[in-house]
């Protein structure tokens, strides 16, 4: 009986999660597996398209003549069991498909289609290097170019571990292969032919008296050959004319790690830490499938429990898996964690080049690294044997994916410490109201690190009325008591660290005389200037144009700039200071590769005094000098029609505030606020979290909000207003008719910012307790919405929102 292959096929029109039945050629029968990537025809015109293969069987229900598979995409399987188990979860809980969910897992070289290649291993044999590379060295993995004979070998070659394919890509980082080179001859022989060189040939002599020290069979690069020996290329290319050397492709592994990094030794834990790092360490060791929340307040050494903990697991036999929110905070938490575990980490987020992230993924893949950092798509790196899973920092909204699949890390990160029997480690000073209640309810287990490590003191806060500020000195990003602290650091020479929330130089662009605004042509939002590109930008679909002198509505000159930004603070502290030296830290300043890494390096190394940023400055940094931290407008998230906005301002403000005094020196913070009296900043003044847990907890009880009730957000958006709310109506009529009465619906109404990218969005909002009926409405107005896509209405759902706007 010929074999069948059960397809989920990638058809972004008509997506489904039942599988296709193909027929699986006879060459390739037995070498297709499960979690491989295969091409396959589809629907009348047999166009072609991609698909995973997600079973194997003998027998199928369709009864007439079954297409075969044309080809497969890789040679070994690209999906283990674990991450087949969890896209099938994962699609059943985001309302996404099965095949968005894969590819999802996958790492960005594996969506595209680079050049591949196929080359041999050391355990090739003679024989069959003669038949699959009759040239010697590796071939090209185009399987539309390769007949079904060579590809049938080539598949059972790679099952015996004889031959592998290497991906490479343009615009890489760097070369992906270079050349080998080998001794042809014994030792022996070599040094016999140095003796006979020509004199006038002294490189050749001192190549082969290289070459005769080379021990073993393996290779060298190229490179290092000629450095060490002390020749140039052309030499070697003589010496493999005339038979003394092999060349042969070497692979290069591009090492995201750029700076060496000193190693470190396990630090000697205060009382809190070490309960903590007992009770991780006991449920790694009995291999039990338990949650904690360590609630540790900034500076508390958290980061030294989870050391403690990975290597606690390792030591096991067993792996490691870390999350940090986002890629600012990535490299201090990899140097540290690799200044532990040396070669053993991998690092994995979205600022590495594609090249890098595939070396990683690899190198995961093989079992070569065994403690994996990264950013949240790293939770689905194919790490066997999960000893503990941490996420730093877990309260992030930037742990929520906001497009499909729209998961949440977390979510995730638990499911997988179920699967592999492990402890989930979620650590925050100021953990998500969801966390902090299932800790109160006992599904997590609570632990707390309410002192610094080192004994060092919370930093004093003050906050600033800013409207008495401006009766006094007007309209200024500083207020008096902050900038008379920034001197006193400077003379000092102690760095500070300054948060603004809003990058470019100004809000927006008005007309005096008229009262007109600038707004971007394709978004219902008003555009920012941004001086180093002299140009007004939006920050929603990215439209540009020139700055304008003259109001395009009236033509009056008097247009002017209102609100603050980033460039702006840094062009107002550059004449305020005009001796200090200064960083700026947003989304402009970090486009490049490596941008976030080195803007850190540099105020470490304090060859700058301030760092002023947005939020991305606010978590995780750890810079002994710095002594003052001064965040010049806490209201910016305060005023935003959100539920989660006081939560979000009081763990900002919590978080930057603990940036200041880590090591010996006191540290200080300056709040300024036109909502001082507000219980957020007023909590976060005090740093009190629990005070704060409880009062938020009340207000989310009488609003009828997360975490006491679950919610699901619809959204439908299409570039003409009527077509988008139609079928929001629709899509609340549906609701309505399957949800029980006890579900509350919200809507449908236009979103906070009701037009994006040309597209208008209206939205509907279900909070619910328990609807047995949610998820099968749910798929039925997914599986419907799939027609009206092709003529451009978009419809999503996401369960459990970060935010309702």
């Amino acid at each position: 009986m010929a074999q069948i292959g059960q397809i989920l096929v990638d058809v972004p029109t008509m997506q489904t999660n039942d599988p296709y039945s193909y027929a699986i050629p006879a060459e390739l029968e037995h070498q297709v597996q499960v979690g491989m990537r295969v091409v396959v025809p589809f629907g009348r015109g047999h166009r072609l398209v991609s698909g995973v293969v997600v079973g194997l069987s003998d027998v199928t229900n369709f009864d007439g003549q079954l297409k075969p598979i044309e080809t497969v995409l890789d040679l070994a399987p690209v999906l283990n069991s674990e991450l087949r188990q969890l896209a099938d979860w994962l699609a059943t809980t985001t309302y996404a498909f099965r095949i968005t969910c894969i590819q999802t897992m996958l790492p960005n070289l594996l969506k595209t289609q680079p050049k591949r290649q196929v080359q041999p291993t050391e355990t090739l044999t003679p024989a069959e290097m003669a038949t699959y590379f009759p040239e010697g060295a590796p071939r090209d993995f185009d399987t539309s170019k390769l007949d079904a004979t060579t590809l049938a070998g080539l598949l059972k070659l790679q099952r015996a571990g004889k031959v592998e394919v290497v991906y490479d890509v343009k615009n890489k980082a760097a070369a992906k292969t270079t050349t080998g080179v080998t001794p042809a001859l014994t030792p022996a022989k070599l040094r016999e032919i140095a003796a006979t060189v020509s004199k006038r040939a002294p490189k050749q002599a001192l190549l082969l008296t290289y070459l005769a020290q080379m021990t073993g069979d393996s290779a060298q690069a190229q490179t290092v050959v000629a450095k060490r020996a002390g020749v140039t290329p052309a030499v070697i290319a003589t010496a493999a004319d005339k038979g003394w050397l092999k060349k042969s492709t070497l692979e290069v592994y591009r090492d995201p790690f750029h700076q060496p990094v000193k190693p470190s030794q396990p630090l000697e834990l205060n009382a809190e830490q070490r309960t903590a790092v007992t009770a991780i360490t006991q449920a790694i060791d009995a291999q039990h499938a338990q949650n904690f929340l360590v609630e540790g307040v900034t500076g508390s050494g958290k980061t030294e429990v989870y050391l403690q903990s990975i290597a606690q697991a390792l030591q096991q036999g067993r792996t490691a898996l870390m999350l940090v929110p986002e890629i600012a905070l990535t490299p201090q938490m990899v140097n540290r964690v690799k200044a532990r575990f040396g070669q053993r980490v991998a690092v994995l987020h979205s600022g590495l080049s594609k090249g890098e992230q595939y070396d990683e993924w690899r190198r995961i893949d093989r079992g070569e690294a065994t403690v994996v950092v990264g950013a949240r798509s790293a939770v689905f790196a194919p790490v066997e044997n999960l000893g503990i899973i941490i996420m730093d920092e877990e309260h992030e909204s930037s742990y929520k994916q906001d497009e499909n699949p729209r998961y949440h890390a977390r979510d995730v990160a638990l499911w997988r410490g179920k699967y592999h029997h492990c402890p989930v480690v979620l650590g925050s000073a100021t953990p998500s109201l969801e966390t902090r209640a299932r800790a109160a309810k006992g599904l997590y287990t609570r632990l707390v690190l309410s002192k610094r490590a080192k004994a060092q003191p919370m930093p004093t806060v003050h906050v600033v009325d800013m409207r008495e500020q401006l009766k006094q000195q007007g309209d200024s990003d500083f207020s008096e008591p902050l900038m008379t602290a920034i001197k006193e650091r400077l003379k000092r020479h102690e760095q500070v660290v300054l948060m603004l929330n809003r990058r470019g130089y100004s809000s927006f662009v008005m007309c005096r005389d008229c009262g007109f605004v600038l707004k971007c042509p394709n978004c219902d939002i008003s555009l920012t200037l941004h001086m180093d590109s002299h140009s007004m930008k939006c920050h929603y679909c990215g439209h540009e144009e020139p700055i304008p002198h003259v109001c395009p509505n009236c033509h009056s000159r008097k247009i002017r700039y209102y609100g603050t930004g980033t460039q702006k603070v840094q062009q107002a502290l550059e004449k305020l200071l005009p001796t200090a030296k200064i960083l700026r830290m947003d989304v402009d300043s970090t486009r490049r590769k490596g941008a976030h890494e080195r803007i850190l390096r540099q105020f470490g190394q304090h060859r700058a005094d301030i760092l002023l940023g947005t939020q991305m400055i606010a978590k995780g940094l750890d810079f002994p000098n710095v002594t003052l931290v001064g965040v010049l407008n806490a209201d910016t998230a305060l005023g935003l029609p959100d539920f989660r906005a006081s939560e979000r301002t009081f763990q900002l403000l919590t978080q930057v505030s603990g940036r200041a005094g880590r090591a010996t020196k006191p540290g200080e913070v300056f709040i300024q606020t036109f909502n001082p009296d507000h219980y957020a900043i007023q909590l976060a003044q005090h740093q009190d979290y629990e005070r704060f847990f409880v009062t938020e907890m009340h207000i989310r009880h009488q609003g009828n909000y997360p975490p006491y009730y679950f919610a699901v957000q619809l959204t439908a958006s299409h570039e003409e207003e009527a077509v988008a709310a139609k079928a929001m109506y629709q899509i609340v009529a549906a609701l309505k008719q399957g949800l029980s009465p006890a579900a509350i619906i919200l809507g449908p109404t236009p979103k906070a910012i009701a037009r994006v990218k040309r597209k208008y969005y209206y939205q509907v909002v279900v909070k619910y307790k328990q609807e047995p009926q949610l998820r099968p409405v749910l798929e039925q107005i997914r599986q419907a919405a799939q027609i009206p896509a092709r003529h451009g209405l978009s419809v999503t759902i996401d369960s459990e929102p970060m935010n309702f706007m």
